[in-house]
């Protein structure tokens, strides 16, 4: 087909091809579909690629992936962590994606840290995919096009993984768009006092300590979080300790936590409500609260949002709040 061919072909039905692809599972077009997302410019488009997506998986529109959030303080060892995560889940035999939000640029808008360059990977890896967005205007929390992001590739990966900086709103939004989330805590860093004292312990269903290997202040760290935990009834969060020193330790552990709490899930109840939560995120973060007063309030909004068919996705769900202002009920 020639230059001025393909030029002919209307954004759409590029949206629609890329939905296409990552419905049957072609890995290779994960990076067109994370750069359709992540321009401001072509949201249209972005809206094509999730409801093609979500039509193509069924009624409920549930993806097979295992979405897992990963989350923690800047220099708890997360990106570390990553790398030996990922290396096991490929000794597995399972496709993976990594999207590392991390602070923005003011000039750029770019990501400022870039963790596809710190978590190790082997370039040839053709079922291993990385990629650092921009957190935007969400103060470390995700931005829309991450969870765009997300529901798009857990069509064709096997784990899709949300990792971002621990700052702020960021562990309630990566909760929400997440079915599992692994807090990481670096032993020794007083990161577990301040979770106790946050409330950050309600949000993890897996906690993972780090850098075992230093002996009684992991201990120390392990026995804090554990009676935390305790404290709030949750006995049953999984607590795992891992080394990444040679040999590393407790990666497959890990591995095994997190399948055990996919495994206790009802996933399809999960994304479901992880769809209308974002839904109602975008909604605000574009229409503010005067937006929100349109709607009757947060509590109306999510009576609404709850009576809409489970299969849609959330540009269609955006449409219909946006429909729903314009429109009040009597």
């Amino acid at each position: 087909m020639g230059e001025s061919a393909r030029m002919a072909i209307p954004p759409a039905t590029d949206a629609a091809s890329l939905a296409d692809r990552l419905i049957a599972r072609d890995l290779g077009a994960a990076p067109a579909a994370v750069n359709l997302v992540e321009n401001r410019r072509r949201r249209a488009e972005s809206a094509v690629l999730l409801e093609r997506v979500a039509a193509g998986l069924g009624a409920e529109a549930i993806a097979p992936a295992h979405v897992v959030g990963v989350t923690g303080p800047p220099g708890a060892g997360k990106s570390t962590l990553l790398s030996a995560l990922t290396r096991a889940w490929r000794a597995r035999d399972r496709t993976v994606a990594v999207l590392a939000v991390d602070p923005s640029s003011k000039r750029s808008g770019g990501a400022l840290l870039g963790d596809r360059a710190r978590i190790d990977s082997d370039p040839a890896d053709r079922g291993l995919f990385i990629r650092s967005m921009a957190a935007g205007e969400r103060l470390g929390g995700l931005a829309p096009a991450t969870r765009a992001a997300a529901q798009a590739l857990a069509a064709a990966f096997d784990v899709v993984v949300i990792e971002t900086v621990g700052v702020g709103q960021s562990e309630t939004d990566v909760a929400d768009a997440s079915d599992t989330v692994a807090v990481v805590v670096q032993p020794g860093s007083g990161d577990a006092l301040q979770f106790i004292k946050s409330g950050i312990m309600e949000i993890p269903d897996v906690l993972v300590i780090t850098k075992s290997d230093l002996g009684q202040v992991a201990v120390r760290a392990r026995r804090d979080l554990l009676a935390a935990l305790r404290s709030l009834g949750a006995r049953g969060t999984a607590v795992v300790s891992v080394s990444s020193v040679p040999p590393p330790t407790g990666i497959d552990d890990l591995v095994d936590a997190l399948d055990a709490h996919r495994a206790s899930l009802d996933v399809t109840a999960r994304r479901i409500q992880a769809r209308r939560l974002g839904a109602l995120a975008d909604y605000v973060a574009e229409h503010g609260e005067r937006g929100l007063r349109a709607l009757g309030g947060r509590r109306a909004a999510v009576s609404f949002l709850m009576d809409q068919p489970a299969a849609l996705a959330e540009p269609a769900l955006v449409r219909a709040l946006e429909n729903l202002a314009r429109h009040p009920p009597a």
